[in-house]
């Protein structure tokens, strides 16, 4: 590559010049090339220790002038040819011109500018990321990339100088972080490390310092503990790290392959040695982490954050905390956890002022919003530039362009009294301030006329009497009220209120129950994404009303076991409206589609809010606060469960051990965690907890967890079997109730069931909650982030193994590969899906992994995928040819004609060539070379074929689609008719049997082979024969079976058109086919030149042996003009062959089979025979024909083998054991290096 030119003072120092001319010098690194000795060795050892530019470039060219003694460099280059090509432009495009000018300072400058000017040219064209990344850091990259065979595709994140423990030896080297790969480069002394691990396969990250390590970063794979310290700072690299990790692991879960997210805010100019995806990797950890603190949409993005303070009028102090903006709002969070957090959407403001400076006030900002409150914000650094910015935002909020027609009059403000009535979507054009709206009507209808309910069941279904009546009960719900009211009043109601320790503390206290959908939509966040997508909901519910999806067909079956006690859900209007909430969220998200345990949750929701709020609480619910909890494999459940076992060993250390004997803990807290408690307690009590849950996250969860753990420890200690540990833990939960709660208790189904004889001891939820926060309250969101990473490795790899196990034992026994090697094909095979995931940016989307599928399905690979696995994984090597060949296997194993095939069609493929003894080798090789495997050139060749290559179908089911074949085609009505009636699974069980007792497909299925099919198989057998130890032996056993069989083929076309004019006189023709047979020895003058022709060329010849496709055909194609018989008009290919194959059961038939196959060395001559080789001698019948390819000619399988079975050289060759453990070891060494040799194949390779 081009450099900008740099001053160089001393040349020579650990370089050799190669070449030089009046105004350049190209010169090599020591240590590279050949030789290099001692000096050598010590600069190779310099250049990975040192952060020097030379590790990366072993050549470069220097320009100098004659009397200077500074050289500038101009041009680096990895390779030899790489540096040559760049000496060669400035030999023939700058000497002639620099040897006109007189001054050296004049050519120096000249040189310079040119040399820019180049480096611009080519930037041009790699514009958008070309010239972000700095130079030092494109040089890494190349030199990563030599190093370790990587494509262009694989992008450099960031590397680090470190060491890596190879034994108790560190060695020193050079730490680079790809998106898919952590690679490790070390030359010390002669001594060479090279590591590369795939993200996707490591089970193990953390951080650690032992005796024996320092700090250090330890790499768990399934096989192998690797250990990397001495980092200049661990922590940075440690989080990238994690980051690479987790990315890799979301590709493993959903398949989203990494991509560049370009809506991040990009830097003007790009950092030293920082790469352009370093800072955008950082950029979304910040990004997470700013939603997740505040609870925003998934698409807010944050612009900038600064130190300064804010006034909080309810205790007169200027606290200091960190303002955040993003493109909709500006957030503040106080340096002390609880002091103070505050979400002011853009959407509400309406000034934002600089207000004067003063001593006590440095740069004050105040921003006002439209439910009269301010805000006052200083001690801002840059003030001017942080109002630009948020002017900018607030030009592009969309409340803003609505006008002022409608402002303020339907929001509810904070003292102002709310509105009666929502307006449909049509109407609202500003939305509400706060979510205080309770609604008079119990059912309202959208502009489309859906019927959803507007406000919570419990207001329509308990009709409450006075609070009066309610005696303590409704007193002390009152005071809750009142002090709600209170807090409202002096830290603001709706989105823009003050949140501290005092409103946690009226959470924990219980929110009453008239304000708990106000303060759940506005605590989850989901109330910012309602007020920005009016008429959403109603749109989804629109869209899915009638649709059939295999998640409404679970959803039904589960609508009726969703609080079957409570009366909201006994009657059509609370089903109704739970069914519109799943099955709007079912459309909105169908890669999470419906999963058990959301309707739990959902019927919650629906008691506290409008069918649309509990839509968007559902939301907020499944895509952030408990992500991947309801996705098919309930992955994120799994993960909490994970971190929730970790708790219990670090707090109850005694317990954990007793669980873990017991098997417990997996089996009791997945539904606690899936359902937020709500199916393991009675409805008031669990209420109480998702209130806190909706404020504090899933820390709550962990919290009371282990405290119902801690409450029950002495009893749990006594358990003996894990149902008794159960029953213990049931009966608690049951009991655990809530004294204040003014609803009419629901009968909790469990309770019931699982009460005792002694009465149970009855728990409070409050006293439960403020144990939960008194002993385990030390838990912070930031360390359950890092503990659910360490999870996730651990829960997804353990998923992956359990796929591989049901991939593998999904295969059938007869397959012939052990466990073992099953396993490790698998891995070859998901390694593949995978890299066409990171790398293949136009593959189809099809190759895109369903999770939901079966495990056998996931993962599939397409036919340029399957030809790199074919070339390193075949024990048919055939140079050239083999892409050829693995076009055709690829056809063959792709039964459904997707263009993608699954594990089991490619083990499939595999077996037949590993396995089996000589006749099934040679059957797959036959079936390689017809239809549908072999491309036919007329289509009507491939008619005879196309039945046999269903593989698994028995013979019936083929003779029943014939039949049926021609009737179908004329009726299209009736196909129509059978799409849309329900599906008869008798069917399919009938196939599933079938499959299950798959009849073995004999010889005699296989249909027989034209000419051209035959050219293709013999030029499939010289080049799998080319690298063979036994080459020349192999080649004249090959020459000698062809011509043999082209004579067979002939004798056979003959005999064909007699059996067709007289397909009863089975004895004429069998006599006449024998002699045919018997004459063939005899007669070699006839036959010479095809069997010479047919000979490889001479070992010397190398230029026409690398040629061997067109010396085969064209040797083959003379043969059979020479052999050609003179029937030239006769019927065409198809006819012909679907004749034999209709007379095969004829007894001229069989008897011919027999004879050919069977009776090689039989002795009687008959002139019949001579005659029919002087025939196909005759000068007219070769001018006639010339070199084109005979129609009728054709030949079986059966004859084929039995050729074969002459040569013993043959027979070994294809008996002859290959180990595949040895070839899979290979391909995994060159697995990351595939796309370097796929990215220059022709693109007409399939044959």
């Amino acid at each position: 590559m081009w450099l900008g030119p740099e001053e160089v003072l001393v040349a020579n120092a650990l370089w050799v010049t190669e070449r030089a001319n009046p105004f350049f010098v190209l010169q090599r690194r020591r240590g590279h090339g050949k030789g290099g000795g001692l000096t050598g060795l010590l600069v190779g050892t310099l250049d990975v220790v040192l952060d020097s530019s030379a590790r990366v470039a072993p050549y470069r060219i220097l320009h100098q002038t004659q009397d200077s003694q500074v050289y500038w460099t101009v041009a680096c280059g990895s390779s030899r040819k790489e540096i040559t090509k760049h000496w060669e432009w400035l030999e023939n495009n700058l000497l002639q011109t620099l040897s006109i000018f007189d001054n050296e300072e004049d050519i120096t400058t000249f040189v310079k500018g040119k040399i820019h000017g180049i480096i611009a040219e080519e930037n041009k064209n790699l514009q958008p990321q070309g010239d972000e990344d700095p130079g030092k850091f494109k040089e890494a990259e190349l030199k990563m990339r030599k190093q370790f065979g990587m494509p262009e595709g694989e992008k450099l994140v960031n590397y680090y100088s470190c060491s890596f423990w190879k034994g108790r030896v560190p060695r020193q080297g050079w730490l680079y972080l790809t998106v898919n790969h952590l690679c490790f480069y070390s030359f010390l002394l002669g001594k060479e490390v090279s590591l590369v691990v795939q993200w996707v396969d490591v089970t193990r990250l953390e951080k650690n310092a032992t005796l024996l390590f320092p700090e250090s970063i330890r790499v768990d794979t399934r096989d192998q503990e690797l250990f990397f310290s001495m980092f200049l700072n661990i922590g940075e690299t440690f989080k990238l790290m994690e980051q690479l990790a987790n990315l890799a692991m979301r590709q493993l879960l959903d398949s989203e392959g990494f991509l560049e997210d370009k809506a991040l805010p990009r830097p003007i100019r790009p950092h030293k040695n920082i790469s352009a995806l370093k800072r955008d990797l950082d950029a979304r950890a910040k990004n997470e982490c700013y939603r997740a603190t505040f609870r925003l949409p998934k698409d807010e993005r944050l612009d900038g954050h600064t130190g300064c303070t804010l006034w909080t009028p309810f205790n007169k102090l200027h606290i200091p905390g960190q303002m955040f903006i993003s493109n909709n709002y500006i957030c503040f969070a106080s340096k002390e956890e609880d002091a103070c957090r505050l979400i002011i959407p853009l959407r509400e403001v309406t000034i934002v002022e600089k207000a004067d400076s003063s001593s006590v006030l440095p740069s004050p900002l105040s921003i006002s919003t439209k439910s009269k409150m301010t805000f006052l914000f200083a001690n801002l650094k840059d003030r001017d530039f942080l109002v630009q910015r948020i002017s900018d935002f607030l030009q592009r909020t969309p409340s803003k362009q609505t006008g002022s027609s409608s402002a303020g009059g339907t929001k509810a403000g904070v003292s102002d009294p709310a509105p009666e009535s929502l307006p449909t979507p049509q109407e609202a054009s500003e939305p509400p301030a706060s979510p205080s709206s309770p609604l008079s009507s119990p059912l309202s209808f959208s502009t489309r006329e859906i019927p959803t309910t507007s406000q919570g069941l419990l207001k329509v279904f308990q009709k409450n009497s006075p609070m009066e009546d309610l005696g303590t009960k409704g007193a002390k719900e009152k005071m809750k009220e009142e002090s709600w009211n209170i807090h409202f009043f002096e830290y603001g109601r709706g989105m823009c209120m003050y949140r501290t320790a005092k409103t946690r503390e009226l959470v924990l206290k219980g929110i009453p129950e008239s304000l708990r959908g106000e303060l759940w939509l506005l605590f989850s966040g989901a109330w910012n994404e309602m007020v920005t997508h009016p008429g959403y909901y109603a749109e989804l519910v629109e869209k899915s009303l009638g649709k059939y999806t295999l998640a409404t067909e679970e959803i039904e079956r589960d609508l009726h076991r969703s609080m079957p006690e409570h009366p909201a859900f006994q009657n059509e209007l609370g089903i109704a409206a739970l069914r519109r909430v799943l099955t709007a969220y079912a459309f909105r998200n169908p890669t999470i589609g419906y999963c058990q345990a959301m309707n739990i949750v959902t019927s919650v929701l629906l008691l506290y809010g409008s069918e649309e709020e509990a839509f968007w609480l559902l939301v907020a619910l499944c895509e952030r606060m408990l992500p991947d909890y309801y996705n098919t494999r309930v992955v994120g459940a799994l993960v909490d469960q994970g971190i929730f076992e970790e708790l219990t060993r670090d707090v109850l250390p005694r317990l954990s051990e007793k669980m873990q004997e017991l098997g417990v803990i997996s089996s009791i807290s997945l539904s606690w965690f899936l359902t937020l408690f709500l199916s393991v307690m009675p409805f008031e009590s669990a209420v109480v907890i998702v209130d806190c849950f909706f404020y504090e996250g899933i820390k709550v969860i962990l919290q009371v967890a282990l405290a119902v753990l801690d409450a029950n420890m002495e009893q749990l200690l006594d358990c003996s079997d894990e149902g008794e540990a159960m029953t213990v833990l049931g009966r608690y939960l049951d009991n655990v109730v809530n004294k204040q709660s003014i609803s009419p208790p629901i009968p909790h189904l469990h309770a019931l069931l699982t009460s005792g004889d002694d009465p149970p001891v009855e728990v409070d939820i409050f006293d439960l909650l403020r144990v939960s926060y008194e002993k385990f309250s030390s838990l912070r969101a930031d360390d359950i982030e890092q503990m659910r990473f360490k999870q996730r490795l651990k829960v997804i790899q353990s998923l992956e193994d359990t796929a591989k196990r049901s991939v593998v034992r999904a295969i059938p026994g007869d397959i012939g590969f052990s466990i073992e090697e099953l396993e490790e094909l698998y891995m070859v095979f998901k390694a593949k899906h995978l890299a066409s995931q990171y790398w293949g940016g136009n593959r189809s989307a099809a190759i895109h992994r369903d999770p939901s599928l079966p495990y056998l399905e996931q993962y599939r690979i397409d036919a340029s995928q399957f030809r790199e696995l074919f070339a390193s994984l075949t024990p048919w090597a055939c140079g050239s040819h083999t892409p050829v060949l693995a076009g055709r296997m690829f056809r063959l194993l792709d039964q459904n004609k997707d263009s993608l095939i699954n594990f089991k069609e490619f083990v499939t493929g595999m077996s037949g060539m590993y396995h089996g003894d000589l006749t099934e080798k040679l059957k797959a090789l036959y079936k390689l070379h017809l239809p549908p495997a072999l491309i036919p050139e007329e289509a009507e060749s491939a008619l005879e074929a196309a039945h046999y290559f269903t593989e698994d179908s028995s013979s019936e089911a083929l003779l029943q689609e014939q039949q049926e074949g021609s009737g179908n085609e004329d009726t299209p009505e009736r196909r129509e008719e059978k799409g849309t009636s329900p599906p008869d699974y008798r069917h399919y069980l009938r196939i599933w049997a079938k499959e299950k007792e798959a009849q073995k497909e004999t010889i005699k299925d296989l249909p027989k082979m034209n000419q051209e099919q035959f050219i293709e198989l013999c030029k499939t057998l010289y080049n799998m024969f080319s690298e063979d130890p036994m080459e020349q032996d192999l080649y004249h056993a090959i020459a000698t079976v062809a011509s043999l069989l082209l004579r067979i083929g002939e004798v056979g076309k003959k005999f064909s058109a007699l059996t067709t004019k007289k397909p009863r006189d089975g004895a004429h023709s069998g006599d006449h086919n024998s002699a045919t047979e018997e004459d063939e020895p005899p007669t070699p003058k006839v036959h010479q030149d095809p069997t010479q022709e047919c000979q490889p060329p001479a070992a010397g010849d190398r230029q026409a042996k690398a040629s061997g496709d067109t010396h085969l055909g064209k040797a083959l194609q003379d043969s059979h003009g020479i052999v050609e018989g003179g029937s030239g008009e006769g019927q065409g290919s198809p006819s012909l062959l679907l004749s034999d194959d209709e007379t095969k059961d004829d007894m001229s038939m069989s008897s011919y089979s027999v004879v050919s196959t069977g009776s090689l060395q039989c002795e009687d001559l008959t002139e019949d025979t001579v005659l029919v080789g002087g025939e196909a001698c005759s000068p007219t019948a070769t001018s006639r024909t010339g070199g084109t390819v005979d129609t009728d000619w054709c030949i079986s399988f059966e004859q084929i083998l039995a050729s074969i079975l002459t040569e013993s050289v043959l027979v070994n060759f294809f008996e002859k054991k290959v180990d595949i453990g040895l070839k899979i070891k290979d391909q995994k060494k060159v697995e990351r290096q595939f796309s370097a040799s796929s990215d220059h194949e022709p693109s007409g390779v399939l044959g």
